[in-house]
């Protein structure tokens, strides 16, 4: 029996995106083995290390490679997707969307997740490139001093290239991050012949062991063992771009055993040689290979510093569709894939934040207890959003719910304890930064709320105003030709850039048409529901565009569409009118004066509507007011 040309077909991009995913999705999992055991094995160095430790410590990261990543992520949290896009954001989008009781709380947990999320895309390519980079001083002690300036020039310019898209590197990240773990893999079957015994590490009962007799010196040491699964969220967020049976099977089939081979070589090694303790990965090989390897190393790191920018930006355009922060420019640096995007901003932000971190900390190893809390916590933030969505839209029982996901909710709880013992070390970089970021969406969010209600005070609703425009008056505007675009959030009321346009230029189009751009609380909103169309009198028109909060927003290509399904407009007789407001403080505002100042910053720093809406920018008119708030 022979295959279709299909089934073959299917087969080849099937192995593509595998590939693909062991880069984009793996890139940041796979550059653990590099710190996560010598950082594990740090506290026991003064006394040295003895068998029990190095058995049960990699029993650890074994079982929590299989516990985390394999169980709650590949197994489980990748079927609970919105319309085939998985992330804190979509999953807090689909909850807001389908939970009948939806509360504060899932908000606050969607956005502080998103908030370590971003925090995460800071320290990650700081902690990676700097543990990659470190490998010179084993080459020769001489090059010691200049493993800063190097990860700083890697950091420079893996920034400076964004704008230019991930689509042309891209191509190279499954390949080269392939023979990264094929490379890692070999070197874990090279070593654990060391000491066979280290095969031990696959019954659970030692890494349960390890902890009873190691006390509060284990549970400190857990929040080393937690570095091995940094990355896996990135299993989550990366649903939409290449599906869940690539991402399985680039688990399954590569990632999982490169892993668990390598942490057993290391293992294996320091049984064997107790003085590898000092750096156990780049002491698997010999001195002449040495260098390919830290090549290779950087070149991972690159890889995996490049996927949490990448999914730093598209979970920051996820917040600002779905109002969670100002308009921020969008550059889409593909013409074909709309998930290839940079945000300037954003990119700014992660550079200043990443070097911050190089200059105050060094090292890889005074870096190392920053990172654990923040992923922690963002799978604590998945976990609790899990339990609501096989709640509320799986339809389990509570029983079940509780059964299932209690367990893991414990698990990382007890992780996270282990890494708040980290805090005075670092581990207040990741909640300063989440804080910060968490404060900025709160306030931009109280802030619209407070301006929404004030306006709504003057608003006059759109159909009284159309009944009395439509009477004979001597103080009746004049009728021009064309068409007039007037952009509002609030289609039932009268936008404000309309009456003030009569109000000032006594002027009225042929024809109005009262648009407002919605975003669904799905990823993708199909063409055919695009928009909706409705005659309200013989001048005037309400329209609705919506797009998904995946959706590039681009009003022109939708008004495009528009008039091949009836819409009779002519883009050089049309004018679109836009607000424009000036936030002026308010003594009695109900924010704090520091809130206040900071969401009049933020509305100030938003990007101009004409060119996020993809707006042309010769038909554009845009009338100020000032508003108190």
């Amino acid at each position: 029996m022979t295959n279709s040309p299909n089934q073959s077909k299917d087969a080849r991009r099937i192995l593509a995106l595998t590939v693909g995913a062991v880069g984009v999705v793996y890139g940041d999992i796979g550059t653990s083995p590099l710190y996560a055991f010598r950082e594990a094995l740090r506290p026991f160095a003064a006394d040295g290390v003895g068998r029990e430790e190095v058995v049960g410590l990699i029993s650890l990261m074994i079982w929590t490679l299989t516990m985390i990543v394999t169980c709650k992520y590949v197994l489980f949290l990748l079927r609970a997707d919105n319309d085939g896009e998985g992330g804190t954001l979509s999953l807090l989008a689909l909850l807001m969307k389908k939970a009948p009781r939806y509360t504060t709380g899932m908000f606050v947990a969607g956005i502080l997740g998103a908030a370590l999320f971003i925090g995460d895309a800071m320290i990650t390519p700081a902690l990676s490139v700097l543990s990659a980079v470190e490998g010179l001083k084993l080459v020769t002690p001489t090059l010691h001093h200049y493993v800063l300036p190097i990860s700083v020039a890697i950091m420079v310019l893996l920034f400076a290239v964004q704008s230019r898209g991930s689509g042309a590197v891209s191509s190279f990240f499954g390949p080269i991050t392939l023979i990264w773990f094929f490379v890692m893999g070999a070197a874990g079957v090279a070593h654990v012949g060391d000491d066979l015994s280290i095969l031990e590490a696959f019954n659970p009962i030692h890494a349960v062991t390890f902890l009873w007799n190691a006390g509060l010196v284990g549970f400190i040491v857990l929040g080393a063992v937690f570095l091995t699964v940094t990355g896996a969220e990135a299993l989550y967020a990366d649903l939409g771009h290449f599906g869940r049976t690539p991402i399985q099977a680039a688990w399954f089939a590569v990632v999982f055993p490169a892993l668990a081979l390598n942490y057993l070589g290391q293992g294996a090694m320091v049984l064997s040689h107790p003085e590898a303790i000092s750096d156990p990965f780049f002491l698997m090989f010999p001195k002449w290979a040495l260098l390919p390897i830290v090549i290779l190393a950087s070149a991972a790191t690159i890889i995996a510093s490049q996927s949490v920018i990448t999914g730093a930006f598209s979970l920051v355009r996820q917040a600002i569709h779905l109002g969670f922060l100002p308009r921020f420019e969008i550059c889409y640096t593909s013409e074909t894939q709309t998930g290839q995007i940079y945000l300037p901003l954003v990119n700014s932000a992660l550079l200043m934040g990443v070097l911050v971190l190089m200059f105050v900390f060094g090292s890889s190893e005074s870096l190392a207890p920053a990172y654990g809390v923040s992923i922690t916590g963002a799978m604590i933030i998945d976990t609790v959003l899990a339990f609501a969505f096989v709640r509320y839209l799986w339809n389990w029982s509570l029983l079940t719910a509780t059964a299932f996901l209690l367990p893991l909710f414990l698990l990382e709880l007890v992780f996270l304890g282990a890494n708040l013992f980290k805090i005075h070390h670092g581990g207040y970089v990741p909640i300063l930064f989440a804080g910060t970021l968490m404060a900025l969406m709160w306030t931009w969010r109280k802030g619209v709320r407070l301006l929404r209600e004030k306006t709504t005070r003057s608003e006059v609703p759109l159909n009284q105003f159309i009944a009395a425009i439509g009477r004979k008056s001597e103080h009746a505007p004049v009728l021009v030709p064309g068409t007039a675009i007037f952009l509002t959030a609030t289609p039932d009321t009268t936008p404000a850039v309309l009456l003030n346009n009569i109000k000032h230029n006594h002027v009225l189009h042929q024809h109005n048409v009262v648009m407002s751009v919605k975003t669904a609380r799905v990823p993708y909103v199909p063409e055919e529901d695009r928009y909706s169309l409705t005659r309200l009198s013989d001048r005037f028109s309400r329209l609705e565009v919506r797009f998904g909060f995946m959706d590039d927003q681009n009003v022109s290509r939708a008004l495009a569409r528009c008039r091949k399904e009836g819409f009779k407009f002519e883009i050089m007789t049309t004018s679109f009118y836009l607000g424009r407001r000036k936030l002026l403080a308010d003594p009695n505002s109900d924010m704090p004066k520091w809130q206040d100042r900071l969401f009049m910053a933020m509305a100030g720093s938003a990007t101009d509507p004409t060119a996020y809406f993809h707006l042309p920018a010769n038909r554009v008119v845009e009338l100020g007011e000032q508003v108190i708030i």
